[in-house]
């Protein structure tokens, strides 16, 4: 039994690697602004598919590897990703009975929250960003939040994640 929770624990790592390489690949100035929260992303599906295995820690240590990655303040991803992870555990259940554009919505609320959060950590050390822009990324990622579903569905269903 033991075996069987552990199958494709690989996928769910790998698919995280993946949303960390799309966080840093550079775009153009004109674009960076709307760039995809695409570990939050990654971290609120698996949340919503498998509570027991990504939640809370799950959060907490791809945060600190975000911000080890991007070279920010260590903790403001890692406090934010972990409030998201454990709000998106929380309603997991009710979520999965949602359609997906009611879910877009929920995951619009979830990546605002954690941009928010990120805001009050920046304000409170001065590096503040203005403008409208900086809620882009909510947007955006609530508009991808079907295809990045369908993608990490086919890679839980194909290679057995439990």
């Amino acid at each position: 039994m033991s075996n069987m929770r552990a199958q494709g624990g690989w996928v769910i790592v790998l698919s995280f690697v993946a949303a960390f390489y799309l966080s840093i690949l550079p775009l153009p100035v004109w674009a960076e602004s709307w760039r995809p929260e695409w570990v939050a992303l990654v971290l609120i599906y698996w949340a919503f598919a498998l509570p027991g295995r990504v939640g809370v820690v799950s959060g907490w240590f791809a945060g600190l590897s975000l911000d080890v990655l991007e070279g920010v303040t260590l903790g403001q991803h890692a406090l934010s990703l972990t409030i998201v992870a454990y709000l998106a555990g929380y309603l997991h259940r009710r979520v999965r009975a949602f359609p997906l554009w009611q879910q877009s919505l929920l995951v619009l609320l979830l990546v605002g929250i954690n941009l928010l959060l990120i805001r009050m950590i920046q304000s409170s050390i001065s590096q503040v960003e203005n403008g409208l822009l900086y809620w882009a990324p909510c947007l955006i990622s609530a508009f991808l939040w079907p295809w990045v579903v369908a993608m990490l569905r086919f890679f839980q269903r194909y290679f057995h994640v439990r």
